[in-house]
């Protein structure tokens, strides 16, 4: 299927989104993540048959939406109205009563998540592609999502690599300095660079359509006592994603509506993973990080223990949930394994609505 761009307002911002697909299909609603864009899903979307409608917006902050800032403090809730307001828009969804499978790529299974949550009237299924953990992206020593210390310290702005947000925000096409965005597409987004394939320019449009600054990525830095002396600040996407401000595991598991969750990851992942490089207690462990305080103070954050533990808890209270892990892939399950993840995402449209 090819995408038509719109400019839908809704939720008070004029929000890009991409639709594919008869008004009256299958309802598919894709949620893109970190510094990418709706962009990221085109490669997916050429893959989908006829059948489905599918609508990939741009979250806000990212490819041609509106610039709008985020409040941390609300965790990704910024992000989940956006899309919660696309869902009253007959334009994108039609009129009929189906509800959507929902599928969120990394940050965007975060969002996904916190739309459930908040609307679990609106979700016919889920599908998690790598996504952050039920208790935000580092600062957490257990299955618990227990806090490695009281202000979360080692996650949130402050851990972004300035010479990649500086290469972001100056559009650098390059590759030859390791943090440049297409040395980070490369390295970080896939295990494998040739699944990038034809699309790699593309891929890199999207990652480069993400807006820079205290009020998106990465957001504010407040200084800790705490190694490795920075902390989650109110404003900004890494912020919103810190275990401060998103923290839903108990709020997914009482949901009272629970629909069938599907979860994708690779397992070369190196984004979200027990062994994430890009958690600072884990690079602390490795050496890269000095000044590690040690196992016992700060042990790396277990996001893919944590989930499975949460969505173990989902099943428990009466819900559902099906895991499958992709051998020798990496972040992007949907880029890396396109045939794997389409039979998972067909799965689901077939599913009746709880």
């Amino acid at each position: 299927m090819e995408t038509e761009l719109r400019t839908v307002t809704a939720n008070g911002i004029n929000q890009a989104v991409r639709v594919a697909g008869p008004p009256d299909g299958i309802p598919v609603l894709l949620i893109h993540g970190n510094c990418s864009s709706s962009l990221f899903w085109e490669p997916l979307v050429r893959r989908l048959p006829p059948t489905l409608r599918v609508v990939a917006p741009d979250l806000r902050g990212y490819g041609d939406s509106e610039t709008a800032p985020v409040n941390a403090t609300r965790g990704l809730r910024d992000f989940a109205d956006d899309v919660a307001a696309l869902l009253d828009d007959p334009t994108l969804f039609g009129t009929g009563s189906t509800r959507p499978v929902v599928v969120g790529h990394s940050l965007g299974g975060g969002v996904a998540m916190r739309l459930l949550v908040d609307h679990p009237d609106r979700v016919g299924a889920l599908l998690l592609a790598a996504p952050v953990s039920p208790y935000g992206f580092g600062g957490t020593r257990d299955l618990d999502g227990t806090p490695t210390t009281p202000d979360f310290a080692g996650t949130g702005a402050g851990t972004a690599n300035g010479d990649f947000v500086a290469r972001l925000a100056a559009g650098d096409r390059g590759a030859d300095a390791q943090a440049s965005p297409r040395a980070v597409l490369r390295a970080a987004y896939v295990a494998d660079p040739a699944s990038l394939s034809t699309d790699e320019e593309l891929l890199l449009d999207s990652v480069l359509s993400t807006a820079t600054g205290d009020d998106n990525y990465p957001g504010t830095a407040v200084p800790s006592e705490n190694w490795p002396g920075t902390a989650p600040g109110e404003r900004g996407v890494l912020n919103a994603l810190a275990p401060t401000w998103f923290r839903l595991a108990d709020e997914l598991v009482a949901v009272a509506e629970k629909p069938p969750i599907t979860w994708v990851r690779g397992d070369a992942d190196v984004i979200v993973s027990d062994t994430s490089l890009f958690d600072l207690a884990y690079l602390g462990s490795l050496g890269v990080v000095p000044g590690w305080p040690g196992e016992e103070t700060c042990p790396p954050q277990p996001m893919v223990g944590q989930t499975r533990a949460v969505l173990e808890r989902y099943a428990a209270a009466g819900g559902a949930y099906h895991e499958v892990v992709l051998p020798e892939c990496g972040h992007s399950p949907h880029l890396e394994r396109p045939a794997e993840f389409v039979a998972e995402l067909l799965a689901l449209t077939t599913v009746p609505a709880v």
